[in-house]
């Protein structure tokens, strides 16, 4: 089952981008660290604003919204190409690169999952619905990555309950829809 998502400019997604056969690629912090960079640059040169996120094993999820194309492409095109790029220079170093490979005509290595899902966020209900998935994603059973959401460094959730942005690129959702 393949999810096609579309997105425009200037209105606000939910997006889930996962690693390619949910390898846990994301679990190491040098790369965690390469996603929060990239979102930070593409921020600070206003192609995105950000207003949550949180960096999965092997997924993340996102809500942003894109405000203008990277010269031709999307800045989803654009965090997906440079990230993978970097990712795979990254594993080909380590001789891991094999774990990406794809029989396809136009890759030979394939670092995200070509079914990225977005959501438009449209109200403050669906708003408050996917930051509370977010947030709570890395305690979850499933994960139990932090015993709770603020103990979990890789997500916007300390942000939202101290207004303190450690990464240096995130916005308030609620603003949107409450205004300041």
């Amino acid at each position: 089952m393949h999810r096609k998502s579309y997105n425009t400019i200037d209105k606000i997604y939910f997006l889930t981008a996962t690693i390619h056969k949910w390898q846990p690629l994301l679990q190491v912090d040098e790369n965690k660290r390469l996603i929060t960079n990239y979102i930070k640059k593409l921020s600070s040169e206003e192609y995105i604003t950000v207003y949550a996120f949180v960096i999965m094993p092997n997924h993340i999820h996102i809500i942003w919204q894109q405000n203008k194309l990277n010269g031709k492409e999307t800045a989803q095109g654009s965090f997906l190409k440079y990230t993978a790029h970097e990712f795979l220079k990254g594993l080909k170093k380590q001789g891991l690169s094999y774990l990406y490979e794809v029989n396809a005509a136009n890759k030979k290595h394939e670092i995200w999952q070509r079914d990225s899902l977005s959501v438009e966020i449209y109200s403050r209900l669906v708003a408050s619905q996917k930051l509370d998935y977010i947030h709570f994603n890395p305690v979850s059973k499933k994960w139990s990555l932090a015993k709770d959401d603020l103990g979990y460094h890789w997500s916007s959730a300390g942000f939202y309950e101290t207004g303190i942005d450690e990464f240096g690129f995130l916005n308030n959702l609620y603003k949107v829809f409450d205004g300041d």
